[in-house]
């Protein structure tokens, strides 16, 4: 009897000590990943403090899964930093897939700090039409909501902005057909100017 009373009284704390190891490993697996991987440009948090690198704080796992998968498959340009020795194309190659959704998890819980920065007012408010007519459906809520799976652009550092939409123009980067077709629309009647337009509208949104 005593010795089926130290059985049962064993196996809820040998479970509950096996659970604590399990969530410390997996939290130090987490913290791990972000040092060696994440933190040199993005910042432990996810809010970028580089010009040209974005802040992926709040946005979607799915999103986050997505941008990996294109950097690694090389249809998203990878910039090279000065003072970085490694691209995200590098990264991508770099972790497994079970890392990449662990590391989409966590910076989907971490809460989006735009950047603040200076910007055209003038500028800002054409963006803002722009915005509206050729850009809203897919980025909602002024592209500050992560629940499109879209990404954020708003408060975006202005750098990051303008890399990204003159990779769009010039091809660079692959788009999604309906993306791709208001893109062309929107460059075809107020050309190269629009883009200037769209960065200082994002990056107004602080």
């Amino acid at each position: 009897m005593k010795r089926q009373m130290k059985k049962i009284l064993f196996f809820p704390i040998t479970v509950a000590l096996i659970s604590t190891i399990s969530l410390n490993t997996q939290a130090g697996t987490i913290k791990q990943l972000i040092d060696d991987k994440c933190s040199d440009c993005h910042e432990k948090n996810g809010n970028s403090r580089n010009k040209h690198t974005p802040s992926i704080a709040g946005i979607s796992k799915a999103y986050f899964v997505e941008a990996m998968a294109s950097y690694n498959k090389d249809q998203r340009p990878a910039k090279k930093l000065k003072d970085k020795k490694i691209t995200m194309k590098d990264v991508s190659k770099e972790i497994s897939k079970t890392d990449i959704d662990k590391l989409a998890d966590y910076f989907s819980k971490q809460k989006y700090i735009a950047t603040k920065q200076s910007f055209d007012k003038a500028l800002a408010k054409k963006g803002k039409k722009l915005h509206k007519k050729y850009c809203d459906k897919c980025h909602t809520e002024n592209a500050s909501s992560s629940e499109d799976d879209a990404g954020i652009l708003a408060g975006q550092p202005k750098a990051y902005i303008k890399y990204s939409l003159e990779n769009y123009a010039s091809g660079k980067r692959e788009m999604g057909k309906k993306m791709a077709k208001k893109f062309k629309k929107m460059k075809k009647k107020y050309g190269t100017e629009a883009l200037e337009q769209l960065v200082n509208f994002y990056a107004s949104q602080q």
